[in-house]
């Protein structure tokens, strides 16, 4: 199926499944690379350092589109289960169980339900890349805070790992929703 709607196809066009597959293998490895670097940029907070990683999740999810996003963030979230150091302290089966592993489900839910929206053509408007990006936010601090919370109670969850956090999403969300749009314009 050609989807046109999405950026990384008006960049990278496929016609074969061999390229399919080489382009599924790059982006992938692409998106990793960008998202253990991403998390590697951080501001101290507790419990949860501020990083990058959710803009990154963000502009995957919309110049990637459902599929790719999806994948890359599972092949992300498996390179990290095998000990490479791709977190942001770290690498480990134990970090997708310790009390954050939320946030990480809930950034590979969010890039695909934004790559959903992307494949849909919601790059290309602001309000819509918005309202995408928007609800990733929401998913990733669902997961993040619900999980959190079940291990050392909601109240704390909500004080450590979502308030402090308010303002530096909107800056990355204004800042994707700022960058993406306007790159699909560009490209077309």
């Amino acid at each position: 199926m050609k989807n046109n709607s999405v950026l990384i196809n008006n960049i990278y066009p496929t016609n074969s499944a061999i390229q399919y597959v080489l382009k599924l293998l790059i982006l992938c490895i692409f998106g990793s690379v960008l998202l253990a670097l991403s998390s590697k940029i951080q501001v101290p907070f507790w419990p949860v350092p501020m990083t990058m990683q959710t803009f990154i999740v963000f502009i995957i999810g919309m110049t990637y589109g459902l599929r790719f996003s999806a994948y890359t963030l599972i092949s992300y979230l498996m390179l990290g289960a095998i000990g490479f150091p791709v977190f942001a302290k770290g690498g480990g089966i134990l970090y997708l169980l310790g009390p954050t592993a939320g946030y990480l489900y809930g950034m590979a839910f969010a890039a695909a339900v934004i790559g959903y929206f992307a494949d849909r053509g919601f790059a290309k408007s602001y309000l819509k890349c918005l309202i995408s990006i928007f609800l990733g936010t929401v998913i990733i601090f669902t997961f993040g805070v619900g999980y959190l919370g079940s291990v050392i109670g909601f109240d704390k969850a909500l004080a450590g790992g979502l308030y402090p956090f308010i303002l530096s999403e909107a800056f990355k969300i204004a800042l994707a929703v700022a960058i993406i749009p306007t790159i699909s314009k560009i490209t077309k």
